[in-house]
């Protein structure tokens, strides 16, 4: 499965929730897409097919492919505590996720891009892998010569850095720390896990 390109809104509308953020084009449609929208009856879904729609609303939220997420579901149950809770906390520590909560990219996607392109340093040294998973204490930072980047600058003035309480920015050296995995609770993603791991448990 390639990563998926295509129109946000349509998955949004799929899933009865703007999962990619703000969108005003979801405002206004906000059923079902197909032909007949609103019109079209649906039948009921059935125990797995509720449970395969949440799995799949975790991926395309966090922009993750099947193996990955399957990876990262076999690393949180081999884990202490509970494996949904778990899962998420990886989730939510991918380096391109915290780029995206610092408020230094608008989207993940626009997050994942910036660490691709070599514009994002952990400790100090440049890490180009979106996946990359973060440790408490571990510094995520601009690159000197990209903190001038437009994108980066706008991203930046939207006020959203240091919206997360497991996380401290420090506007002056554009630089921000983990400093530990969030609870349930500091995660503000509408995902019901306890779904995804009945899938897998299967």
């Amino acid at each position: 499965m390639a990563r998926y390109r295509g129109p946000k809104t349509k998955i949004a509308r799929k899933f009865g929730e703007a999962i990619y953020g703000t969108d005003k084009s979801f405002e206004k449609k906000n059923y079902p897409p197909g032909f007949h929208g609103m019109n079209k009856r649906r039948r009921k879904s059935s125990e797995y097919g509720i449970q395969l729609k949440e799995k799949q609303k975790a991926k395309y939220t966090y922009g993750v492919l099947e193996k990955q997420f399957r990876n990262l579901f076999e690393r949180a149950s081999r884990s202490k505590g509970i494996t949904g809770e778990v899962l998420l906390q990886l989730l939510e520590s991918r380096l391109d996720n915290v780029v995206f909560r610092l408020g230094i990219a608008p989207s993940r996607d626009g997050a994942r891009q910036l660490v691709s392109h070599r514009h994002i340093t952990v400790n100090g040294e440049v890490v180009s892998i979106p996946s990359y998973t973060l440790k408490p204490g571990d510094v995520v930072g601009v690159r000197e010569r990209s903190k001038s980047l437009v994108v980066i600058q706008d991203a930046l003035e939207s006020n959203r850095a240091g919206s997360s309480a497991w996380l401290e920015w420090d506007g002056a050296a554009m630089t921000g720390k983990f400093m530990n995995r969030p609870e349930r609770e500091e995660i503000p993603e509408n995902i019901r896990e306890q779904l995804i791991v009945e899938l897998y448990s299967k």
